[in-house]
């Protein structure tokens, strides 16, 4: 049963007949883990703290470099040379007093991984890199855990539902083959405007507080692309590889 202090925090998700007391509990009981706190995690981090999510467990191994505030709204000029996961668990705190934070001070290994999503009920992926989407995909198919990924760059961006609670669903892999090699631009070398990384990330969030009320999502299993330039959204469904190494022995 939510407290008094709860209900007035809440109270504008407890007027919503698809929240209600009964989902806000839900998410106050859920437990999500975000990878990647840069410009994808700040918003989902936000949005996710001010929803009530019982615990987030927040990963990052960078310290904050000025060239991440022009989009990394979680932080401020004050904290350079910081590290994220400790600044995020600050911030978040303050904006939420009421849910339970644990940064996590690391680039996340594949072993890592393996320690941590069993704790939680979903993935949000918000990394910057190939090879750890890879990971966080192959360690999220193996627990069944669901998992939202999104990218960005430049104009244009990417976002992603997979529920591996659903044995038809397909997974990253089955979009990026095995022999994919990283890709040559990013934002460090191509960079990216900043509210595309707010539009991706609270496409996330939303997805997230969906999928944690049990609400049904059209998105799974598709890649939902954003033209930041034309505001014009497309989606494909992606097709389940049965030859996939990850996905296909479940």
């Amino acid at each position: 049963m939510l407290s008094d202090r709860e209900k007035k925090r809440y109270s504008r998700h407890l007027l919503l007949a698809d929240i209600g007391e009964a989902g806000q509990l839900k998410l106050s009981q859920s437990k999500v883990l975000i990878v990647g706190l840069g410009g994808l995690g700040s918003p989902v981090a936000l949005y996710l703290a001010a929803a009530g999510i019982g615990k987030l467990l927040l990963a990052d191994g960078d310290s904050l470099d000025i060239t991440n505030l022009q989009r990394q709204i979680l932080f401020d000029t004050d904290s350079a040379g910081e590290q994220k996961a400790e600044l995020a668990e600050e911030r978040l705190s303050g904006l939420n007093p009421e849910i339970e934070l644990e940064a996590i001070d690391q680039a996340l290994t594949e072993e890592d991984l393996e320690e941590y999503v069993p704790e939680v009920d979903l993935v949000l992926d918000c990394s910057d890199n190939l090879k750890t989407r890879k990971a966080v995909n192959r360690v999220c198919v193996s627990q069944g855990t669901p998992l939202l990924s999104a990218a960005a760059i430049r104009w244009e961006g990417h976002l992603m539902m997979f529920d591996f609670r659903q044995p038809e669903t397909p997974c990253y892999e089955c979009l990026y083959p095995p022999n994919a090699a990283e890709p040559v631009l990013n934002c460090s070398t191509s960079g990216v405007v900043g509210p595309l990384l707010g539009i991706l990330g609270s496409m996330q969030a939303l997805e997230a507080i969906k999928l944690l009320l049990g609400m049904k999502s059209d998105i799974n299993g598709k890649l939902m692309m954003f033209d930041g330039k034309h505001h014009q959204w497309q989606s494909f469904r992606i097709q389940k590889n049965p030859s996939c190494p990850v996905c296909n022995t479940r």
